[in-house]
């Protein structure tokens, strides 16, 4: 007994074939560009040990925080010492978009003329306020005026 084979369908199922490996390479391809797109994170700053504010407790050494927490990001002697330890957090949901903050903070170690712990505070994004750095001005409340205004008023007859 002879099978006779058709030559068209051996061609047509290498076709589909074909196609089928095609429509593969295309998904992994796309699936391949989108996962190179996902979001990322960014830490900049100080990163914080985990347990390392329980370990100093008011009327601690300046000595003692600084093994606990290391140097500090910066230091204001204004009114008594203060360590600072700023650090923020920022993501980026998509690889080519700006990236936004998360999170925030600034942990302040406040000390006595003694050098001692007088205050530890943590403070958030909630507690910081958004001000332009460039501008060199300080918003006023009130009345803008010109240079003009005191003119008039000499000409008022008020």
């Amino acid at each position: 007994m002879t099978v006779f084979r058709q030559p068209g369908l051996q061609i047509a199922g290498e076709r589909r074939f074909a196609a089928r490996l095609r429509a593969a390479a295309a998904m992994m391809f796309v699936c391949a560009a989108l996962a190179a797109c996902t979001g990322e994170q960014f830490q900049k700053g100080y990163i914080l040990p985990p347990g390392a504010l329980e370990q100093i407790p008011i009327g601690a050494s300046q000595d003692q925080v600084l093994i606990v927490m290391g140097t500090p990001s910066t230091v204001a002697t204004l009114s008594g010492e203060v360590f600072y330890y700023i650090s923020q957090r920022s993501e980026r949901k998509v690889a080519f978009m700006q990236q936004s903050v998360i999170d925030q903070r600034v942990i302040a170690i406040y000390f006595d003329k003694n050098r001692t712990v007088q205050r530890v505070a943590n403070y958030g994004l909630q507690d910081g306020k958004i001000f332009d750095f460039i501008s060199r001005t300080t918003p006023t409340s009130g009345q803008e005026m010109s240079y003009l205004t005191p003119i008039f008023k000499l000409l008022s007859p008020n």
